[in-house]
């Protein structure tokens, strides 16, 4: 098949994230890199449709068939990165998961040192439509900083700030606690940009020394202990959805 040919079958970056293996935009990468073939020949651009006669293979494994949609709630631990692969070798959360566990991808992401609440889903549908903004899911953070907080600061955050450049939506924080040097912060936000809770708090002066996420929109953190996984119930996972869009995700994964 070649870019010249009808337009029939999928995009073959969507066909590689309904199948568990990255997210859209991840899998164009993929792509990009050449690590995925389409009947024996790399492909090198994500213009090129598919359908089910094509033998897609990514890194020479071929794709399964897609599985129901499934989401796990992790603790990821301080130390371990949110990638599939590190070019400085550091140890990922995917070499921290069971071997039990399908190939999974993650909804946005925590950074090196950060720790808590990461989803973890076999669909990237599923995983793009949580980390958009306008889905309105919230994740909230407990931060300790070193440094006096300023409430008057916090407060101003509800309006949006820009820090070095960048333009950070509103964010709500709060002191929970002040011992001597350290603080403890709730800060709760939308975006989720690259380190946005430690650029804005370095911002005024506090450097923020433990990160935990307590919750990604309505799932929580709970009691879950450092680097153990927990399916979230189908029947939960629907409800948190909303049953329209879980079957137009269902109906897109199964082709």
């Amino acid at each position: 098949m070649t870019d010249a040919e009808p337009k029939t079958g999928e995009r073959i970056a969507k066909v590689i994230a309904r199948a568990g293996v990255a997210s859209r935009r991840e899998a164009e990468r993929l792509i990009e890199q050449g690590r995925v073939t389409v009947d024996g020949k790399v492909q090198k651009s994500p213009a090129l449709n598919v359908t089910s006669a094509n033998d897609i293979r990514v890194d020479g494994e071929a794709l399964k068939k897609p599985e129901a949609i499934r989401l796990w709630r992790y603790h990821k631990p301080p130390g371990l990165m949110t990638s599939h692969k590190d070019p400085q070798g550091r140890a990922t959360i995917f070499d921290n998961l069971p071997p039990t566990m399908p190939r999974v991808i993650s909804v946005g992401r925590l950074d090196l040192n950060s720790e808590g609440l990461l989803l973890l889903t076999n669909d990237g549908g599923l995983a793009r439509h949580m980390e958009l903004p306008a889905t309105g899911w919230t994740r909230r953070y407990r931060a300790r900083v070193h440094g006096r907080v300023d409430k008057d600061k916090l407060a101003t955050l509800a309006a949006g700030i820009t820090v070095s450049g960048i333009r950070y939506g509103p964010v709500q924080a709060t002191l929970d606690e002040q011992h001597g040097a350290n603080a403890w912060l709730t800060v709760t936000l939308k975006e989720g940009k690259n380190r946005e809770v430690r650029r804005i708090c370095e911002h005024f002066g506090w450097e923020v020394n433990r990160l935990i996420r307590v919750a990604y929109g309505p799932f929580q953190l709970g009691g879950i202990s450092r680097s153990v996984v927990e399916e979230v119930p189908g029947k939960v996972l629907r409800e948190q959805v909303g049953q329209k869009l879980w079957d137009s995700l269902d109906a897109d994964r199964r082709g």
